[in-house]
């Protein structure tokens, strides 16, 4: 027998009592062992999935960090009894569009995997001490791109985070415009940049979370645009492809051109925060970030 999973299983008519079928055993008996094992994808290390989820999918050997769901996302730096909203909006394939197979098709078999209607939730509560408005997109759900419905679930977030004052933060996991619809994805870009722009002149924070990986149109607009960028290690973040720049230059590109190390070190980031830093990172920003109150607010509270 070689190495590997074997090891788990038993052979026919192996039992701990040394009998086989033919004297009373139930039979055939293997250890489950399938779909408890993961792969690191950095560095090659078979990780307990048990051991993984208590390490917030952090590979504990590399630092890898492995893509999160939004719901986790949303659990990871949001205060029990968070109110999800926004979540009954659905796409209606305004193009009718169809290429290997038809986009209504694509819809519903991600609408299916993942339990939700599009790319992003969108929920209301309080991160720490602090209430904020906060968007995680789901990359499951055709590689988390904005299309009609992202773009207008996260403009109803930036309206209510100026509305209300309340924080805003926004978890980025995306390849970019849905492109199967055309303009109308395109179109998300510019108006979820002129709600920004509103919310800034507002003087209510904005937190962007760029994770892997954060590319096409999403990185054009609204990841880009945080008071306050942030990125986990090692995520790829950037508008094009590094394959389809090089083609296009017909340069090589520098070591880890792309990756949030490499952003940072250019500027194009505030900071790169473990995963496992990033609610206390984030509580200590928010706090920081508070417009002070004038000496009249102050001279009110006293009295």
């Amino acid at each position: 027998m070689g190495f590997g999973m074997s090891w788990f299983k038993r052979e026919d008519g192996d039992n701990d009592s040394g009998q086989g079928p033919e004297n009373g055993d139930a039979g055939p008996k293997k250890v489950r062992t399938e779909g408890l094992w993961t792969k690191c994808p950095s560095c090659r290390t078979t990780i307990f999935k048990a051991e993984l989820e208590a390490n917030l999918h952090v590979c504990p050997k590399c630092q890898h960090h492995f893509k999160l769901r939004a719901r986790e996302r949303l659990d990871l730096l949001l205060e029990p009894g968070y109110e999800l909203v926004d979540g009954g909006l659905k796409s209606t394939d305004p193009l009718n569009f169809s290429d290997v197979k038809p986009y209504k098709q694509r819809l519903r078999k991600a609408q299916e995997e993942t339990g939700l209607n599009d790319a992003v939730l969108s929920a209301v509560g309080r991160l720490g001490e602090q209430d904020v408005v906060m968007c995680a997109f789901e990359y499951a759900f055709i590689g988390g791109s904005m299309g009609a419905v992202v773009g207008e679930t996260i403009a109803r977030a930036v309206d209510r985070a100026r509305e209300t004052r309340k924080p805003l933060i926004i978890v980025a996991a995306s390849g970019g415009a849905r492109m199967m619809e055309g303009v109308v994805s395109l179109m998300q870009m510019a108006k979820i940049s002129t709600a920004l722009a509103q919310l800034d002149e507002a003087r209510v924070p904005y937190i962007s979370i760029l994770t892997d990986p954060t590319t096409g149109g999403v990185t054009a607009s609204f990841a880009m645009l945080g008071d306050l960028n942030v990125a986990e290690p090692g995520a790829l973040i950037g508008f094009a492809g590094p394959r389809v720049i090089e083609q296009t230059i017909r340069q090589k590109l520098p070591e880890g051109f792309q990756r949030s190390e490499f952003l940072l070190e250019k500027g194009f980031l505030d900071a790169v925060v473990h995963r496992k830093d990033l609610k206390a990172y984030l509580t200590r920003a928010l706090a920081f970030m508070q417009e002070p109150a004038l000496p009249q607010q102050v001279s009110e509270s006293a009295s």
